[in-house]
């Protein structure tokens, strides 16, 4: 049975489940739309609301789970409520759900038996978010509108008492070719202060290459060849925004998808591109690419101690974690360097012997020669066959021979003929971090940092763990024309470059397109030991605005590039090059509201966005103070934190989050980043980040008032094109739509 008519199989007897079970549901309730609303009134994916301005009723906790099969996914929900006051509650249950859901279970606590739950199509659904929305006085339920709606009763919640509220529903997920995406409805606002729990089962007959969310940090917690486990990842449970993963089923040993978002300001838009990679076949042992691991110790004074106990520890589990036929190398470095064997070894029980009694003899003095220690790793031309990796460590600046930051880049250059890829780590604040951070992305490492009170061992080890099982090493990406060479200018600013690949990885690649035209993507590399060749082509034509997330990463990782070159090029702040690049940085900042340490300023209240050469600036003084004048220290460790997150991000960062100088995170809550929008709350109200240059001078054309008909039909307007969520946000908004300039008037008012 081929995968077109199962699908239509499944689609057949989800409608004529659909129908029965409203049909059930209908007759289990007596047009209960006209029913009196509750005093409270609970919307597990955007807050609580009361006419009680104690707010009685509280969200605790959401745990939402999604089993899904094949193309049909089962969701659900279990709602932790809270009472507060001395008395008991009646709550109304407000659950957005997918358009074409169906329930299959509500249940919570208490004498009801049976209790009943209304399913209002997105049709019938409108009225009740426009009534409700007029009664709270606030627009956030709006951000639903073009969903489908649950709607019951809870009662009873008892006087300080709590109460659990279990929906199960099941929906139908939207596919693309080989690529299943699952939605899971919630509020953008990051004012939502309520941990969701949030766990994904996917199981197929048809092998499951990888799992992707662009919307939150995941963790992958289990996996076969047909089932994957997966949850948000614990730093994520309280980020907002819609819950989206994608599921890429395995078509051949490398599968893509493609997702677009149209900008005509760009000449196409921008695209993200995911690919997955097959896992190790059943019943082989080793990665068919073995790897060559240096490990380079800093065995100075400063690191007695702790710091020395952790290292070894760490040393010893990597030998143990090599594989037969892969070679090792140890080498530690005061002011002078040693080394275990002249050249690496191949691993074998006698080399892995006198290779931990070396690790266990080593002591910690002297001062820190980092300049001949990597001469000494990067002096032996590594095999063809074998992934050459280098993993280096120090705890402070070079503190004997070259000490020069300029001799030791041109030492790393050498890195590249000889193909090493060095893994840096910083221990403490003392090191010369954009020194270590450009080590390693020259050479297709990665750069980490540890302070001092932080488990060095921990990090050492789950590096290495990450570089278990190379499946493809040096891989190049291109784009053809259709005669099968390099289309020129078909796209650009394609970040990041491909790495080496591992076990569990997947390629995240974000680019712009120039055209809409269909593009053809060339992936080559060293796959499991052999040179292969792999194309995808892809329409541009469905491309999609609510593909919002796709230009957001995509800046995220421009601006995170263009902050660490700056760091990089070491040239007076009057040098035209840094110039060019603050501008840059602050022109995407602006327009995609991506914040950082250097752009924060453009948040506050009083910043005057028209005024763009006092802006600039700015900017150019903050780079000049911080990025190119501080070279290590807390202030500078924060620093390559925050460029390395932002240059591969990989899901959206709902709260405009960084890390300041003082390793404190940082959010950043006056500009919001709305469906594809950026609004900066400016003079009392919300703009429309493409008002910025001209915001003084800018006069609507019409002005909208709070819950009128006109509110309301432009709701319905924005949520054709999946951007209802600008209107959520509290407070009068100078918006645009098609071209022109709205002002809507808050509730606040009237």
């Amino acid at each position: 049975m081929n995968q077109r008519y199962r699908v239509g199989i499944l689609m057949m007897l989800l409608i004529f489940c659909s129908a029965a079970v409203v049909r059930e549901t209908m007759a289990q309730t007596t047009q209960p739309h006209r029913r009196a609303w509750a005093r409270n009134v609970i919307i597990p994916q955007a807050g609580a609301y009361s006419t009680d301005v104690k707010r009685a009723v509280k969200i605790v906790e959401v745990r939402a789970g999604a089993v899904i099969i094949e193309q049909v996914a089962v969701t659900t929900l279990e709602i932790s409520l809270a009472n507060h006051s001395s008395i008991r509650q009646e709550a109304e249950l407000l659950v957005p759900v997918p358009d074409g859901a169906v329930v299959r279970g509500f249940a919570f606590q208490g004498p009801n038996a049976e209790p009943t739950a209304e399913l209002l199509p997105r049709e019938t659904a409108a009225g009740t978010y426009h009534g409700l929305v007029a009664r709270i006085r606030d627009p956030a339920l709006l951000e639903f509108a073009g969903y489908s709606l649950l709607r019951s009763s809870v009662f009873p919640i008892e006087a300080h008492g709590s109460q659990k509220v279990r929906l199960t529903y099941e929906n139908l997920l939207t596919a693309d070719s080989n690529r299943i995406d699952y939605l899971l409805p919630r509020s953008e606002s990051v004012e939502y202060a309520v941990p969701w729990k949030i766990s994904i089962r996917i199981k197929s007959k048809t092998p499951i290459q990888t799992v992707y969310s662009p919307t939150h940090e995941i963790e992958t917690v289990s996996r076969s060849e047909n089932v994957v486990s997966a949850r948000i990842a614990e730093d994520a449970k309280m980020e907002p925004g819609p819950f989206r993963i994608s599921c890429l089923l395995q078509r051949s040993d490398i599968t893509a998808s493609f997702l677009a978002y149209p900008d005509p300001k760009v000449g196409g838009g921008y695209f993200l591109l995911l690919a997955g990679l097959p896992g190790e076949s059943s019943g082989q042992k080793v990665p068919a690419i073995k790897r060559e691991v240096t490990l380079v110790i800093d065995r100075s004074g400063s690191m007695r101690g702790t710091k020395m106990n952790q290292v070894q520890k760490a040393a010893s589990d990597i030998l143990d974690r090599l594989a037969p036929g892969e070679a090792f190398n140890l080498i530690a470095y005061n002011e002078s360097v040693e080394s275990f064997a002249s050249r690496p070894t191949v691993l074998s029980p006698e080399t892995r012997t006198r290779a931990q009694e070396w690790i266990r003899l080593l002591s910690a003095n002297g001062g820190t020669n980092i300049h001949d220690a990597l001469a000494e790793a990067l002096s032996a031309a590594p095999p063809d066959d074998l992934l050459p990796l280098v993993l280096f460590l120090t705890d402070g600046l070079p503190t004997v021979g070259r000490t020069s930051e300029a001799a030791i880049r041109d030492l790393a250059g050498a890195a590249r003929p000889v193909r090493r890829r060095i893994f840096t780590f910083g221990v403490g604040a003392d090191v010369n971090t954009p020194l270590l951070n450009w080590i390693a992305d020259q050479s297709g490492g990665a750069a980490a940092f540890v302070l001092n009170d932080g488990d060095l061992e921990e990090k050492i080890t789950q590096t290495f763990k990450r570089l278990s099982g190379p499946v493809m090493s040096s891989p190049q990406l291109k784009v053809l024309d259709r005669e099968g060479r390099t289309a020129a200018g078909a796209v650009q600013d394609m970040l990041p470059k491909p790495r080496d690949l591992f076990e569990g990885d997947q390629f995240v690649i974000l680019g712009i397109y120039r055209r809409n035209q269909p593009l053809t993507f060339e992936l080559t590399g060293n796959m499991r030991g052999h040179k292969r060749t792999f194309h995808f082509t892809f329409e541009t034509d469905k491309a999609s605005v609510r593909n919002s997330y796709v230009p957001r990463l995509w800046a995220s990782r421009k601006i995170g590039m263009l902050s660490d070159s700056i760091r990089q090029l070491q040239l007076p702040a009057t040098d035209p090059r840094i110039k060019e690049l603050v501008d840059e940085v602050v022109r995407l900042s602006t327009e995609f509201g991506v914040m950082t340490e250097y752009t924060s300023f453009l948040a506050l209240e009083g910043t005057d966005l028209s005024g763009q050469d006092a802006v600039l600036s700015q900017a150019n003084a903050n780079f000049t103070k911080r990025a190119l004048q501080i070279r290590s220290g807390k202030a500078s460790v924060n620093q390559e934190i925050n460029n390395n997150y932002r240059k591969n991000q990989k899901s959206l960062d709902h709260a405009n989050q960084y890390t300041d100088q003082n390793l404190n995170r940082v959010s950043i809550t006056s500009v919001r980043q709305i469906s594809d929008r950026t609004y900066y709350r400016k003079n009392g109200r919300w703009l429309d980040s493409s008002l910025v240059g001209n915001a003084s001078t800018a006069r609507p054309s019409q002005e909208i008032r709070f819950a009128s008909k006109e509110y309301f039909d432009l709701s319905e307007r924005l949520a054709a094109k999946g951007r209802q969520g600008s209107l959520a946000l509290n407070g009068d908004i100078l918006i645009v739509v098609d071209g022109r300039l709205i002002l809507v008037r808050g509730p606040e008012a009237q």
